[in-house]
C-alpha cells in the first residue's frame, strides 16, 4: 500500500472515533448540583460553583436545586460575564424539564428549548422562564422577581 493510500485509510478511520469519543466524553461530564442562597429578592449563587478541578475550565451549566424553589434553576455560563437563568418548568404542561448538555428536554410531551430556554421543538409554543442574571464580583444575582 502506498503512503497516500495508508493515510487516507487510517486517517478517515480515526476521525469519527475520536469525534465520537470527545462526545462521549462531554456527555459524560456529571451536572453540578448546588442550593445557592435565597434572599427576599432572588438567588445568589458564587461564580466559582462552575469551575471543573484546578485547571481553568468551566462547566457550561450547574442547576440550583433548593427546597423553597418549586422547580429547579439551571444557568448556563457562554463566558465571564454572560449567563443565563432558565425555570426548569416546561411551558406546555408543567412537567420539569431535562438538562442535557445545551438542550433542555421535557420528558412528558418532548418539548426542547435551548440554553437561553427558547423553544426548538415543540409542542410547546412558548420559551421558558427566564429571570435576568447580575454579575456581582464573584457572585450572581438571579432577580425572582422579574423575568427577563
Amino acid at each position: 500500500m502506498d503512503r497516500r493510500k495508508f493515510i487516507k485509510t487510517t486517517c478517515s478511520a480515526c476521525v469519527p472515533a475520536s469525534l465520537l469519543s470527545s462526545f462521549v466524553l462531554n456527555a459524560c461530564t456529571p451536572t453540578q448540583y448546588i442550593t445557592g442562597q435565597l434572599d427576599k429578592d432572588g438567588l445568589i449563587v458564587n461564580k466559582d460553583q462552575f469551575k471543573i478541578g484546578d485547571k481553568g475550565s468551566f462547566a457550561s451549566f450547574i442547576v440550583v436545586r433548593n427546597e423553597n424553589l418549586l422547580f429547579p434553576i439551571c444557568i448556563y455560563r457562554f463566558n465571564e460575564s454572560d449567563y443565563s437563568a432558565i425555570w426548569l418548568k416546561c411551558a406546555h404542561m408543567g412537567a420539569e424539564v431535562n438538562v442535557v448538555g445545551d438542550t433542555l428536554q421535557c420528558p412528558a410531551h418532548g418539548s426542547e428549548y435551548n440554553n437561553r430556554g427558547v423553544v426548538t421543538n415543540g409542542p410547546a409554543v412558548s420559551n421558558l422562564r427566564t429571570f435576568p442574571v447580575v454579575v456581582r464580583q464573584n457572585d450572581l444575582f438571579i432577580d425572582l422577581r422579574k423575568q427577563s
